[in-house]
């Protein structure tokens, strides 16, 4: 089986459609579908079956995908590597992710790409903004907390951190003085990332904590906004420990005491198997994952 054949098949197979892996591929509906049948002939058996909206995989092509899929990824990302020894990398790098994580944590581990002439746009966005804007190909490589849902994307963890509950000092002596713990954090005004309360309704079920009829005072995806609401007194929320830990420390911000305890949050670089054949995103790629890991886990 050739290189060019298995990335066509596994470019068909994620993106389910002929049509698409041929945009994706630059090639044309015809070059894919003969590399598809060449293939088929090598293998023995059908691999797609036509349906209204694109193909369906068949048993085969499964097998077949669990089988070279990653493996066909590494050696694309070891090729692109190799390349990038050897030839100029430099161009516009297309970033999207959690507005606040990139500021705080990505923006001082890009120095190394910068000096390599890389220039990089950020965009900012949600779980939901990432996946589709790397889909859509508008972007090159994608950062966020949510977990990759869609099989046509890859991930790896970069980054670990605790989630605090978190409120000025004046705020979190109100509540620890209060005769009910739980009545009192329910009425006191909450800022929160969304209106599913992402980051606080874990928090609340696990502090056994009921969240029903809770509305936000302030809903906002840049959690530096309502960092500085919560400096002025106003409120509590729940956030990384990143965004919040120099503020505890010079006494701005106090870690509200949890009944049970506090929970984790995890953050993954993402990006579309395919966009690693460009040599300036496999580099970026991997500059990325190592630097972003050793921030998490700096040498003793």
């Amino acid at each position: 089986m050739s290189l060019p054949r298995m990335r066509t098949f596994m470019e068909v197979y994620r993106q389910r459609s002929i049509s698409a892996a041929a945009r994706s591929l630059n090639l044309t509906q015809p070059a894919v579908s003969q590399h598809i049948a060449g293939l088929e002939v090598a293998v023995g058996r059908p691999l797609f079956e036509r349906s209204p909206t694109g193909v369906i995989p068949t048993s085969a092509a499964e097998e077949l995908a669990l089988d070279i899929g990653d493996k066909l990824d590494a050696v694309e990302a070891a090729l692109a590597a190799a390349r990038a020894r050897s030839m100029d990398i430099t161009g516009v790098l297309q970033i999207v992710g959690h507005a606040d994580f990139m500021a705080e944590i990505l923006s001082e581990r890009l120095l190394p790409l910068l000096q390599s002439g890389i220039k990089v746009r950020m965009h900012t966005g949600n779980g939901n903004m990432v996946a589709s804007m790397l889909l859509e190909g508008h972007c090159d490589l994608g950062i966020s907390a949510h977990p990759v849902t869609d099989s046509r994307l890859k991930s790896e963890r970069i980054y670990t951190s605790r989630v605090l509950p978190v409120a000025s000092p004046q705020v979190v002596a109100r509540l620890t003085s209060a005769p009910d713990f739980a009545t009192a954090i329910r009425e006191e005004p909450l800022l929160a990332y969304n209106l599913e309360l992402s980051l606080v309704e874990p928090w609340l079920q696990k502090n056994r904590i009921s969240v029903e009829g809770i509305v936000p005072a302030v809903v906002g995806q840049d959690l530096r906004a309502q960092r500085k609401l919560l400096t002025q007194g106003f409120g509590w929320s729940v956030m990384p420990e990143f965004l919040c830990q120099e503020h505890i420390s010079n006494g701005q911000l106090m870690e509200i005491p949890s009944p049970i305890g506090t929970r984790e949050i995890q953050y993954f670089l993402i990006w579309l198997p395919s966009a690693l054949r460009k040599v300036r995103v496999a580099h970026a790629r991997q500059t990325l994952l190592t630097m972003l890991r050793e921030s998490e886990n700096p040498p003793s």
